[in-house]
């Protein structure tokens, strides 16, 4: 296999690799990303972690197709337990997981030391962006970068991320948005946040004729719907 094999959204992904990174690949669904990385001598040493037993045998079935089980080992290992310090990794991917998922994987990592605060984190959430990125920059983490992927009509956000001596005081309007993605506003970002609109407008409406007490509720969604009209009002939408 190579990288068009695999995924748009596991492509992007794969740019954010840093050259001859140490890659540790958490939910590594057949091991596709260190595979293909490995093939194109991208990333020096690969792990790929999975923690349910079926997925662990197709990614071993994966590495072995390839002859890389010298080069990518594959453990099964719930989270960030597949890793070891002594394993200096420098790259973790996180893909195709809920941002809530993702992030209680990456407390459960700190809890139990398994990550050395040297890593580039490259995290791509289906949903639950903002919670992910709100833990992240309460880790001590700066969004170095962020991008947008569609693929089979879903519209995914990567968020990468390392520590830094000094991170930037984000706004609510940018950890909801995304920081890079709220300067870049691409055409793909503009799609989400109409469709966002809409949806978040529709729920409004009913919370509106809610006979629960779900006066916070309604704040909430209000707030995200003025931000959005202000963000597709600048970007001229």
């Amino acid at each position: 296999m190579n990288a068009k094999d695999l995924s748009n959204r596991l492509q992007k992904a794969a740019e954010f690799v840093p050259p001859a990174a140490i890659l540790a690949d958490i939910g590594s669904d057949h091991a596709y990303l260190p595979v293909a990385l490995m093939l194109q001598e991208k990333i020096s040493y690969g792990i790929a972690g999975e923690v349910v037993t079926g997925p662990y045998e197709s990614a071993k079935r994966q590495v072995a197709k390839n002859g890389l089980e010298e080069k990518i080992a594959v453990r099964l290992a719930d989270g960030l337990e597949a890793v070891e310090l002594a394993d200096h990794v420098s790259a973790i991917t996180i893909c195709g997981m809920g941002g809530v998922l993702i992030r209680d994987i990456l407390q459960r990592g700190k809890d139990k030391n398994r990550l050395s605060g040297k890593e580039r984190l490259i995290l791509q959430p289906n949903v639950g962006e903002r919670q992910l990125r709100q833990w992240l920059v309460a880790e001590g983490y700066q969004i170095v970068d962020e991008a947008m992927i569609e693929e089979n009509h879903k519209i995914y956000e990567i968020i990468v991320a390392e520590k830094t001596k000094t991170i930037p005081d984000y706004s609510a309007e940018e950890l909801f948005f995304g920081p890079v993605l709220l300067v870049e506003k691409s055409p793909i970002f503009i799609k989400k946040w109409q469709h966002k609109l809409s949806k978040s407008e529709t729920i409004l409406a009913s919370l509106h004729q809610s006979d629960q007490d779900v006066a916070e509720k309604i704040k909430e969604v209000a707030q995200e719907i003025e931000w959005i009209k202000e963000v597709l009002v600048d970007a001229g939408k």
